[in-house]
């Protein structure tokens, strides 16, 4: 016999098998439900003092039979029922209550949440027989309340053209969505910050997901901003703000929730159990920026490496959200095949890499020291990420190293050489780009790349002035730098973008930043620049002259 499922503990032998027995009910497609089906659940819940539920697909058979306690009924995993988008589950819900009430709001949030065909509640009377059945359905473009409630109906009268109105909703939906003209090759976000901080950082740090969520090739459906005065240990909000906020992403045809916030382990199977939506949170989003980016053998290692050091405390065996969590966004690139294996093997995979990494900084401290006898001063572009470091590398040595005007377009480290007017010849490098509150796992991942910055002789720190929070910019890029003991390098600030920045405003933020305005595009805004840079050469190139003449004495 088919499975009983829920609260049925304490339920005797017979009671047990009359629940199994509605298995071989049937109930034709245009009805809810027959008049038999709702006098058996009423009869039995009434005699063991439990609501009962039946999940009926649209040709009328019975998939699941449901035990609750007096109060609630909970309804078990569906996620073997997909739906897509503009579908609803092909399933509808009809239980028991018993204390003479409507549908409640967990009804209608289940309806809601579940995508569920139809939520319907069926009342009994004192002798245990069905009185008054309340229906409920999904309300397909509804700005507040996304469901509609019908008037009660006679048990007697089941026949409402179920599958017409199930059938007629889903063409709604799918009109709708291509009223809003949706790209269906596109994943649509919706951004979620809860925090104690104040509200324009809470703001300013949305905004940079925004451009991040932008650059994985994400659409942003909607955004949710919660303060707190202390963020939820488990939910990270409130059960009933995330109820909501996930409504709301049905509403906007949303796929995906995107966290500000770094969830932990518990917090990632609490909110992915409520819903079937996938979660992820900032670091998995920079996670999956980085594996779409990593070109070389190298970038790729360490994206790898990210990744697995990221999921494996996240890694379980017996939540079915985890699959949704590692599916597609935030789990693409070179880990992809990797991520849902057993934690021994990640473990393994994990040492293999960081032996494989250990090698690529072997061979990159060869590289340096050949360059260093050279004697040739090398020269980092840092700063931001999308300040324009590469394309300020592209103008200054008339090369075509990627320049995007988005997060990270440069991942893989890029170095060229650059000849000044006097004959003297320095290497030029381009780093990844630095981002506020840059995930422990990524810092430490990228290591080999960042070590690039340990042999530079100066330091070119990149700051594009036209974004209104470039001083919150230059304090993560030099506090990311006190963090790699890399504070004493010589370092030049260089204030980017100045032809999308009033001209005396420029003037000031040279003097207050003592750094030098420049348009990166524009090689004629760069001859400042180049100057003091060949001053510095003829500096550095002196004393590395001196100090090889004097080797060669000693």
């Amino acid at each position: 016999m088919k499975k009983i499922y829920g609260n049925i503990g304490g339920l005797k032998s017979n009671q047990i098998k009359r629940l199994e027995n509605i298995y071989r009910r049937k109930a034709p497609p245009e009805t809810i439900a027959t008049f038999e089906m709702t006098r058996e659940i009423s009869l039995l819940s009434l005699e063991i003092r439990r609501q009962i539920a039946l999940l009926i697909d649209r040709l009328g058979k019975v998939h699941f039979v449901i035990i609750g306690d007096q109060q609630k009924i909970v309804i078990p995993d569906l996620s073997d029922y997909r739906i897509a988008p503009g579908r609803l589950r092909g399933l509808r819900c009809i239980h028991t209550h018993l204390k003479n009430e409507p549908l409640s709001s967990d009804d209608l949030t289940d309806l809601a949440l579940l995508s569920l065909d139809i939520m319907a509640v069926v009342t009994i009377s004192e002798k245990g027989q069905p009185e008054k059945v309340h229906v409920s359905h999904i309300l397909p473009g509804a700005s507040q309340k996304p469901y509609q409630i019908l008037e009660p109906i006679d048990p007697h009268h089941l026949d409402i053209g179920c599958l017409s109105l199930i059938q007629s909703l889903e063409g709604e939906l799918s009109r709708r969505r291509l009223s809003l003209k949706l790209d269906q090759t596109k994943e649509r976000a919706l951004l979620i910050s809860v925090t104690s901080e104040s509200k324009s950082i809470a703001e300013d740090s949305l905004a940079e997901l925004k451009e991040l969520v932008r650059t994985s090739g994400i659409y942003v459906a909607g955004t949710v901003l919660q303060q707190r005065k202390k963020v939820d240990p488990r939910f990270l909000m409130g059960q009933g703000k995330l109820q909501e906020i996930i409504i709301l992403a049905l509403q906007k045809f949303a796929s995906v929730l995107i966290f500000d916030q770094e969830l932990n382990p518990s917090q990632i199977r609490s909110i992915t159990d409520a819903t079937e939506l996938k979660v992820i949170d900032r670091t998995q989003l920079i996670l999956d920026i980085f594996a779409q980016r990593a070109q070389t053998r190298e970038g790729k290692l360490q994206v790898e490496l990210a990744q697995l050091k990221y999921l494996l405390p996240r890694l379980v065996t017996k939540n079915t959200a985890m699959s949704r969590l590692t599916g597609g966004i935030g789990g693409r690139g070179p880990g992809e095949t990797k991520l849902e294996i057993n934690r021994r093997r990640v473990r393994d995979r994990i040492t293999q890499l960081e032996k494989s990494l250990s090698t690529v900084r072997k061979q990159r401290r060869q590289q340096r020291s050949l360059r260093d006898k050279k004697g040739l001063p090398i020269i980092s572009i840092i700063g931001y990420t999308n300040a324009g470091k590469s394309t300020l590398l592209n103008t200054l040595t008339n090369s075509q190293v990627l320049a995007e005007s988005k997060l990270f377009a440069t991942l893989d480290p890029s170095s060229r050489r650059l000849r000044f007017p006097r004959d003297i010849e320095v290497i030029i490098t381009d780093t990844v780009g630095f981002i506020k509150n840059l995930p422990e796992d990524l810092k430490v991942a990228f290591r080999a790349t960042l070590e690039e910055l340990e042999s530079a002789d100066l330091l070119l720190h990149v700051i594009d002035i036209s974004n209104p929070r470039f001083e919150d910019q230059i304090e993560s890029v030099e506090k990311i730098l006190e963090d790699l003991d890399l504070k004493n390098i010589p370092m030049i600030r260089i204030l980017n973008k100045t032809d999308l920045t009033d001209k005396s405003l420029v003037s000031q933020l040279e003097r207050t930043f003592d750094g030098i305005g420049v348009s990166a595009i524009d090689t004629s805004s760069l001859l400042p620049l180049i100057e003091k840079m060949a001053q510095w050469s003829e500096t550095v190139a002196g004393v590395m002259e001196n100090s090889t003449q004097s080797n060669i004495r000693g």
